[in-house]
């Protein structure tokens, strides 16, 4: 069963209707579902998909000629392989005319290009020439981020300006990841997304059939299975020094968010660590976060803001998995699951809880069911009264006159009207004059005299799991 991509699927489709040639560039991280959902998309369409490999160029094109000559052009009764790149790509209007266009996917298209960099050249010339009025789609599609937006799509380099559709995936927002579990409680959701993310490939590994606790030991914890070797894997095919990225990451995991403390946690050079954070970043590994009413100019600070692990499984990895790789290579994972993970996966999945709350509170803000239009959401930090505070969730409008503070609770004991006290404590920071409500986030629910209060209608609205664990 295919899940999600509703809106992917969407812009590639009013691709492949709209009149003239299309040349659109997919790209995203690995594992996050580029592959599937083109398949999907191609999967009722006549076409030709090409999944290109990291072989030489010669074979690379003898791969792509029996891939193209198999669909049927007039070409394949007297060729076995185009002589050059230049026929083999214009072979595309040769393809059966049975559909809104001519489809061509070519999948992993920078393997293509590493085995030879005239690649790019080629395509625009013919896109150029003979491509562009055509009823041609091409979709090249990749992993490789930075290539993709230094090498392919940048100024300077031979298809800028020619795309006419550029789309960069992102992981399954938490309403379509937690489908995967349909027979979850809805603690049990937030708790395998806190886990896992929104990475389709990490989200096949769980059975439905087992139980979260059951999961995480079998295809998390166990040597051997797929997501026990996952980060590892990835790490040392994307990064030269996988030893000092993976310390770096597991700072972050544990909690080290400033710059200095990560400087003071591994004891590398900042100039080295600067460098490294930014690897990261273009992975979509880490990104670095601004307070809600930060200003541009801080945002341009090298040395501002908290760095987060953007992936939920890297941050579940180097929680749990990283530092108990010993125990957990003798065959020790039920083990570290009862005695590490159980023990601290409620407060593990917090800042998670937090996040999807705030996507919640965004995806309100769209439906204009906050009594004004956001401009910004997100969370804020800084001094009040001289103490460090923090608010989980935070929406502002435009001039500053409406505000929405929240806070988000995921413990196994109901909100109460301490934490509305609390909350309302912590308002330091509103424009004076600004009209304020308040939002309570509670995996537990909440108290009588705080659900009297709401009921009042004291400018306050309480959000149960359920509420967020739409069905």
């Amino acid at each position: 069963m295919f899940i999600g991509r509703k809106q992917e699927l969407a812009f590639l489709e009013d691709k492949y209707t709209a009149p003239g040639g299309q040349l659109v560039v997919l790209y995203g991280r690995r594992r996050v579902g580029k592959t599937a959902m083109l398949q999907h998309f191609c999967a009722n369409k006549p076409h030709v998909f090409y999944s290109c490999r990291e072989i030489s160029d010669k074979k690379q094109l003898a791969d792509y000629s029996e891939r193209i000559l198999q669909a049927g052009i007039p070409a394949a009764q007297y060729l076995d392989v185009f002589p050059d790149w230049e026929k083999a790509l214009s072979a595309v209007l040769e393809l059966p005319a049975t559909g809104a266009k001519k489809l061509l996917v070519i999948d992993e298209f920078p393997y293509m290009c590493k085995g030879n960099a005239s690649i790019p050249s080629i395509l625009q010339i013919l896109w150029d020439e003979k491509l562009k009025d055509q009823n041609v789609m091409i979709i090249l599609c990749g992993s490789a981020m930075s290539f993709i937006e230094k090498k392919l799509l940048s100024e300077k380099n031979p298809l800028y300006g020619r795309a006419t559709g550029v789309y960069k995936m992102k992981e399954l927002p938490f309403d379509d990841a937690i489908k995967f579990f349909p027979n979850y409680s809805d603690e049990d959701k937030m708790l395998a997304y806190a886990v896992l993310g929104g990475i389709p490939h990490y989200l096949r590994q769980f059975e439905p059939s087992l139980s979260l606790s059951e999961n995480i030991i079998k295809h998390v914890l166990t040597k051997g299975c797929a997501l026990y070797s996952e980060v590892e894997f990835l790490i040392r095919q994307e990064l030269r020094e996988p030893a000092l990225y993976n310390t770096i990451v597991e700072a972050v995991a544990l909690g080290n968010t400033k710059l200095n403390d990560i400087y003071t946690k591994t004891g590398l050079e900042k100039a080295k660590i600067s460098v490294y954070l930014r690897n990261l970043m273009e992975l979509e590994i880490l990104e670095r976060e601004f307070s809600v009413t930060s200003s541009t100019k801080e945002q341009a600070t090298s040395t501002r803001g908290l760095y987060r692990i953007t992936d939920n499984f890297f941050r579940f990895w180097f929680h749990f998995v990283f530092p108990h790789l010993s125990d957990l290579e003798t065959g020790d994972a039920a083990g570290v699951f009862e005695h590490v993970v159980h023990p601290q996966l409620n407060h593990f999945t917090s800042p998670v809880f937090e996040i999807v709350c705030r996507e919640y509170l965004r995806k309100l803000n769209r439906k204009n069911a906050l009594g004004f239009r956001a401009a910004k959401l997100g969370r804020w930090w800084g001094k009040l009264g001289g103490t460090q505070t923090e608010v989980d969730v935070v929406a502002i409008d435009a001039v500053s006159k409406h505000y929405v503070l929240g806070e988000c609770k995921f413990r196994n004991a109901p909100m109460d009207t301490g934490d509305l006290d609390a909350l309302k404590a912590k308002a330091g920071f509103v424009k004076q004059g600004a009209a304020v409500q308040y939002a309570l986030f509670s995996k537990s629910g909440f108290s009588e005299g705080l659900a009297t209060v709401a009921e009042q209608g004291e400018g306050l609205r309480l959000f149960s799991l359920s509420d967020i664990v739409v069905p």
